[in-house]
């Protein structure tokens, strides 16, 4: 197992067309050997590539999904290693029914760096959550084309409460809220209500028990869909707070080979996202992969 520098080196050193695939499958397989589960592989590009297309969770990634657990011993359980900034909460519950389906609950997240948004709200749908100290969740109000659905909320209520004192302002606010189409604020609170709605079901699914645990599910998610509380929608929140808001995290530091393991996939996906056009990964520990490459589409 190596750090960064080590995984590029390797990757240098590879005699392979396909060097990039060799080392990132040798790192998941690795993976699922030491866990003796079934691991399954999420990555976006999306630090490296921001204008890119597809680095958000949305509902062809079902394909991906489809194609990974084809095949696969259920019975073993999931490792769902998840890099990503999120997307359509309505894609990531079409992702979570299927998996829920397939593994009967036995599914744990794993977070080597950042897991955001929809990608918090998938993790809410584990039974635990393993983390480092460099890891974050993040606030899982959706977004609007980059636009977290809070601020759009915040704007048309202060429209509404400037007009009411200077209705003189009305030009104003007509130019400033023509950027957003019809029905846009009632999109807006409808994402807002079932981002909290499928977090508040995942977790007492799953994680707790929705009746024993109600109140802490609760605390749970409004900490989770809370802006003012957590700022802004790209808050990270590191592995203490998210133990401190009630969250089932269990430290990869505590295990020694674990992190190693997971921070050796960890490198070789970021390695190969960060030199070559490939926007997102989707791979099991069989060597399945669902890839999206940056103005291509889809590769196998």
């Amino acid at each position: 197992m190596g750090d960064w520098n080590d995984i590029f080196e390797e990757v240098n050193r590879t005699p392979s067309k396909s060097n990039f695939d060799h080392v990132c499958h040798k790192y998941v397989k690795a993976l699922s050997e030491l866990t003796k589960r079934n691991t399954i592989i999420y990555y976006s590009s999306w630090l490296s590539k921001p204008s890119a297309a597809n680095t958000d969770i949305n509902d062809g990634d079902m394909e991906g999904f489809l194609n990974c657990v084809h095949g696969m011993d259920c019975s073993k359980g999931l490792d769902l290693v998840l890099h990503t900034p999120g997307g359509s909460p309505n894609a990531a519950e079409g992702i979570v029914d299927y998996l829920k389906s397939k593994f009967k609950n036995d599914i744990r997240v794993i977070v080597p760096h950042m897991c955001m948004s929809a990608g918090t709200m998938i993790a809410c749908a584990s039974k635990e959550i393993i983390m480092g100290r460099q890891s974050c969740l993040g606030p899982i109000d959706p977004q609007f084309s980059g636009i977290p659905a809070y601020n759009i909320m915040s704007e048309f209520e202060e429209a509404k409460a400037d007009l009411a004192a200077h209705p003189e302002n009305a030009q104003y606010w007509a130019i400033k809220l023509q950027q957003y189409p019809a029905a846009f604020m009632k999109s807006a609170m409808d994402a807002m209500e079932l981002s909290s709605e499928l977090a508040k079901k995942w977790l007492g699914d799953v994680m707790f028990d929705s009746k024993k645990d109600k109140k802490k599910i609760e605390k749970i998610v409004e900490r989770l869909n809370e802006h003012k509380r957590t700022k802004a929608h790209s808050r990270h929140l590191n592995i203490q707070l998210c133990r401190d808001i009630g969250l089932n995290v269990y430290a990869m530091e505590d295990d020694d080979e674990l992190q190693d393991a997971i921070l050796s996939v960890h490198h070789a996906f970021m390695v190969t996202m960060n030199a070559t056009p490939v926007v997102k990964v989707i791979e099991n520990q069989n060597g399945k992969k669902f890839v999206m490459i940056a103005n291509q589409g889809r590769r196998a």
